[in-house]
């Protein structure tokens, strides 16, 4: 399995729109963030897990020429707002993308993308085929996935594990029986958005404690905010076995 870090920040990105600090400044390809997903690589198939607005650019930039289907962790704009553009791979594949989420999910790209699914369509909008997904394991094209349901302030959102390898993003809380899913884990991605408290997502020190507690192998984190550091700066104080990701990272698996 190889895995791409398509965008690593969070809903605003970084660096943030009018905003001069440190981190924005910086001329560090690292602190250059794009809303957070991933790409998989598993067995011929290619992944991707929510599709941000930033979506055309980090599949440009990774030269992705195959998508198989999309997998999306929340109905939240910063993960959904892209999928208009997996027309590309609709013309270029002849087919439609399977897309597979929950209820919650797939009404709300129902709406907000509602001339995919008319009955008389524009041509040339994009195609899909829903499938809804529940907190059980599922199949998506032959690969099986384990859901882990997080809690982002009082929204429900899913965690995806493949094998050895667990993505989490936007968790503030994970009840014990759906860390009970993750344990075993070699490569453990989870969310660090700054330092100082948030209602919604983990401090860095609350991330670092739950690495702590599972101990996988390896761990990257994701959905970084401004507010974090600079990467060269949070990094040093960091146990090696845990990193920050940053756009463009690969691993494998």
């Amino acid at each position: 399995m190889k895995v791409t870090f398509l965008g690593t920040g969070t809903s605003q990105g970084v660096p943030v729109i009018c905003c001069d600090c440190p981190v924005c400044s910086s001329l560090d390809y690292r602190n250059k963030r794009l809303r957070s997903s991933i790409h998989l690589e598993i067995d011929g198939k290619s992944v991707v897990i929510d599709t941000g607005p930033d979506f055309r650019q980090q599949m440009l930039r990774e030269k992705i020429q195959k998508l198989d289907c999309i997998i999306y962790t929340h109905e939240h704009k910063d993960h959904t707002a892209g999928l208009d553009d997996i027309r590309s791979y609709n013309f270029l594949q002849k087919k439609d993308i399977p897309i597979y989420g929950t209820q919650n999910v797939l009404g709300q790209i129902k709406r907000e993308f509602s001339y995919i699914f008319e009955e008389v369509k524009y041509p040339g909008v994009p195609s899909v085929v829903t499938h809804e997904i529940t907190n059980e394991p599922f199949e998506a094209e032959g690969i099986q996935v384990i859901p882990i349901q997080v809690m982002h302030y009082r929204l429900p959102v899913f965690g995806f594990r493949f094998g050895d390898f667990t993505y989490i993003t936007d968790a503030k809380y994970i009840d014990y029986i759906e860390l009970e899913k993750v344990k075993g884990t070699k490569v453990l991605v989870l969310n660090a958005l700054q330092q100082s408290h948030h209602i919604s997502h983990f401090t860095l020190k609350e991330a670092i404690e739950m690495v702590n507690f599972l101990k996988p192998d390896r761990a990257f984190f994701t959905h970084i905010s401004h507010k974090l550091g600079t990467h060269e700066e949070v990094e040093k104080t960091m146990p090696t076995h845990i990193r920050l990701a940053y756009d463009g990272l690969q691993i494998e698996i």
